[in-house]
């Protein structure tokens, strides 16, 4: 029983965890870093919308059904995507650096749950979609474009897909090691 009493007096008198102001600094910088990638993804996939706006009224797209549908398909993911970034963004605004430790921990878990889940969830379903759309333009170049033209987009779009799906893969898994540094 005095075991037990000993254990439960240390367990009482254990020190809280306070952060040191060096600590302070690295998460802040972490947390600023972070920031700046997601801002960067936002500049990357706007950008995309706004080439993909700009075929969409170059090849007039809109007086073709199965066009028009593919590349809403392309453009509406990205839309949301990003509107997901800027959220996550003004979610990392409102972790208060100041708050203790251990709140400001649970709140740090809590952003990085959500992020898992954007990731794992959320970034296959635009990835998907956006394939889809892209699909659906396929007849609208086969139609339109010269047959070596057309196997030359076909073959690099296959390229170009992997590489993106390793390169979105590369960076999920560098935030969520990122994210589970600061946890």
């Amino acid at each position: 029983m005095e075991l037990f009493e000993n254990l439960k007096n240390d367990w009482q008198n254990q020190s809280t965890q306070i952060p040191t102001d060096d600590g302070i600094k690295i998460i802040s910088n972490k947390i600023k870093a972070l920031k700046s990638k997601q801002r960067i993804t936002n500049i990357v996939l706007l950008a995309t919308v706004a080439i993909l706006v700009f075929f969409f009224f170059y090849v007039a797209a809109y007086t073709q059904s199965t066009a028009t549908w593919g590349l809403i398909l392309m453009i509406l993911p990205l839309l949301v995507r990003v509107i997901i970034e800027l959220l996550s963004i003004k979610k990392l605004d409102k972790l208060n650096k100041g708050i203790d430790f251990k709140s400001f921990k649970i709140k740090l878990e809590s952003y990085y749950k959500s992020r898992k889940q954007v990731h794992f969830v959320l970034t296959p379903v635009v990835f998907a979609v956006y394939v889809i759309g892209f699909i659906m333009l396929l007849p609208n170049f086969k139609q339109a474009l010269s047959s070596g033209f057309y196997n030359y987009i076909l073959v690099s779009s296959v390229v170009i897909i992997l590489l993106l799906a390793f390169f979105i893969i590369k960076e999920i898994k560098k935030e969520l090691l990122f994210l589970n540094e600061l946890k």
